[in-house]
């Protein structure tokens, strides 16, 4: 289990959605930066987010697909 994480540079906070490795996770980060780029927005994944403070605070989503909605909103 990981958390992949969406963070708009120079914002507090970001979103969260509790995921899995593999390739279905490279594919779908993929398919984000394809979309959104990576100027505005940084796409990365975590252990877990209370290691992670400087993320925080935190909002978590529950799908894929509110996770993808989400982020076209920060870019």
């Amino acid at each position: 289990m990981c958390y992949l994480i969406a963070k708009k540079f120079n914002d507090v906070g970001c979103l969260a959605l509790q995921t899995n490795h593999g390739q279905h996770l490279v594919d779908f980060k993929k398919k984000l930066i394809t979309e959104i780029g990576t100027d505005k927005v940084q796409l990365i994944t975590i252990s877990r987010p209370s290691a992670f403070g400087e993320y925080e605070p935190y909002s978590f989503v529950d799908t894929e697909q509110e996770f993808e909605q989400e982020v076209r909103k920060l870019g």
